[in-house]
């Protein structure tokens, strides 16, 4: 034996030595536990290159709960706080949509009531330094900039911008502060007597959100509501029992979770609501989580009528776990299931990466379009809580009305200028130049609203930058999607130059499944009579 094997051998020994007397806090067999010491180390001591250790124990950490199921998911410290925003609800910074164009950072939007707005940047403003270090043409990620810009509140930032029309870059000294990330995105009269209340996403601050709104809209006279959950990928459980049980009355089941380590624990609701009105919930196939769970709970209990397409598919519960060096776990330990008893987890079985494709797989066989496409087995079906109505479990919340995905307007020309980012930077531009005039000319949303066309010199004036960057243009395809370019752009006018939520305004007017909800909910008894349940 060589002396190199010896000393091996001598380490292993007292690896097995100390993991024996570590063994009785791990959870696994004392086969399973060497088995994965003796393999780390043998990689650290016989591996042809240098092992980084922390990747290492990355990659295991990573490949054991993909192995899981799709959504357990490990979080490196760094990253720990910024994938906890949107479920806060907040995160300290200056306050500034962005994007990157030729690697300069582009002000798209500065917040309203923000820090950078306070101290004067503008849209269409390039900043170029950040605390005197150059961030602009030297191909930097973009979350090494956000991270040069976002920064504990109450601390100073030095940003340089160069801006249209000065010659020299103007300094600012911004400082950061609590920037709010809203879930509840637009709330407004829809129709006569009807309210709608769009929520992006489930947060600690949406159920608030959710109240102010819904007990404003209230109080402008509605009977009828409209939630619209389309595209909201889901967040924090909690949110979405407290908006379920603004429509239903005391001890009515929600939802509940359970799995071998968890025992079963039920929601339920804990007031009796004030609003008998009409409800109808809108959903897509981007309709996640937390989403499913109100809109599975309002259809079990005959509640609300869903509108859309069949929503994504996640009936599983994460909880957050730390590690030692501040990084994260987020592990599945239960699973949740509708009043009825439906658990809505599309299957995992295949894979990750399978089931990840799953919703090209849907539009390949023809599900967005044709709600006969699909079919569930006997197994899957549930029975609603009050009128016997049948649902389906097992794979996303299935709508009681489908509206079909249109397809049309959606040319490769429109996808083109989407992606390489001609569409978004021509709109800036063009507001960025005619936002003075514009808000000198209609004062009010509802002014802009009713009367203002987007002139077509600056369709034009988009026709020929995608020329310019090599897109082909086939006037077939433009005259395809014209309509939903002037109603996308018209619609990015009016959240930039007036409020966030009068991008909805003015996309709803166009959007099927908000049309068809609006359509269901005039003429609710149709499709589902009122209870005295709740």
């Amino acid at each position: 034996m060589s002396k190199k094997q010896k000393i091996t051998f001598l380490l292993l020994a007292l690896l097995l030595v100390l993991s024996n007397a570590l063994y009785a806090q791990i959870p696994i067999s004392k086969e399973q536990y060497y088995k994965l010491n003796q393999t780390i180390y043998a990689i650290k001591e016989f591996y042809v290159d240098t092992v980084n250790d922390i990747k290492l124990i990355e990659y295991a950490i990573n490949g054991m709960l993909e192995n899981l199921d799709p959504h357990s998911v490990y979080i490196p410290a760094k990253e720990v706080q910024r994938a906890s925003e949107p479920l806060k609800g907040s995160f300290d910074g200056i306050g500034i949509q962005f994007q990157m164009q030729k690697d300069t950072l582009l002000v798209v939007n500065p917040l309203r009531n923000c820090p950078a707005e306070r101290v004067g940047v503008l849209m269409g403003d390039k900043i170029i330094a950040v605390d005197g270090v150059n961030i602009a043409g030297i191909k930097m990620q973009t979350s090494d900039i956000m991270e040069k810009l976002r920064g504990k509140r109450g601390t100073k930032v030095n940003v340089s911008i160069i801006r249209k029309g000065i010659k020299s870059p103007i300094d600012f000294v911004i400082t950061r502060d609590k920037i709010p990330l809203y879930s509840v995105e637009a709330a407004y009269k829809i129709a006569p007597d009807v309210g709608y209340i769009n929520i992006s996403n489930f947060s600690l601050t949406t159920f608030k959100e959710f109240k102010d709104a819904f007990e404003k809209l209230k109080k402008e006279g509605i009977t009828s509501l409209i939630i619209d959950l389309q595209s909201n990928g889901g967040g924090l459980m909690d949110a979405a029992v407290n908006i379920i049980d603004e429509f239903l009355t005391k001890n009515k089941e929600i939802v509940y979770t359970q799995g071998i380590n968890h025992k079963k624990q039920s929601f339920y609701s804990k007031t009796d609501n004030d609003f008998h009105g009409n409800v109808v919930v809108l959903v897509d196939e981007y309709s996640a989580s937390a989403s499913e769970i109100v809109a599975g709970a309002l259809q079990d209990w005959d509640r609300a009528v869903v509108v859309g397409r069949r929503s994504f598919g996640k009936g599983l519960v994460q909880r957050p776990l730390n590690l030692a060096d501040g990084s994260e776990i987020r592990l599945t330990i239960a699973r949740y299931y509708t009043p009825s008893g439906r658990n809505i987890q599309k299957p995992y079985s295949g894979g990750v990466d399978k089931y990840q494709k799953e919703l090209l797989e849907r539009k390949k066989h023809g599900e967005l379009q044709n709600t006969d496409s699909i079919s569930f087995p006997d197994s899957l079906k549930y029975k609603t809580l009050i009128y016997g109505r049948t649902v389906y479990g097992g794979g996303g919340i299935m709508p009681d009305v489908f509206v079909p995905l249109d397809t049309t307007k959606v040319t490769d020309f429109y996808r083109n200028i989407v992606a390489k980012g001609i569409f978004n930077q021509e709109v800036l531009n063009f507001t960025e130049e005619a936002e003075k005039n514009i808000k000198k000319q209609y004062a009010t949303f509802e002014e802009y609203d009713k009367n203002y066309q987007i002139p077509h010199s600056f369709f034009n004036k988009l026709i020929a930058a995608a020329k310019e960057a090599k897109i082909e243009v086939k006037d077939e395809q433009v005259e395809q999607s014209k309509q939903l370019i002037l109603l996308q752009i018209k619609a990015i006018m009016a959240r930039n130059l007036y409020e966030t939520g009068d991008f909805y305004k003015v996309i709803n007017t166009q959007n099927d499944i908000v049309i068809k909800g609006l359509e269901v909910i005039k003429n609710f008894d149709k499709y589902l009579k009122k209870s005295s349940e709740y």
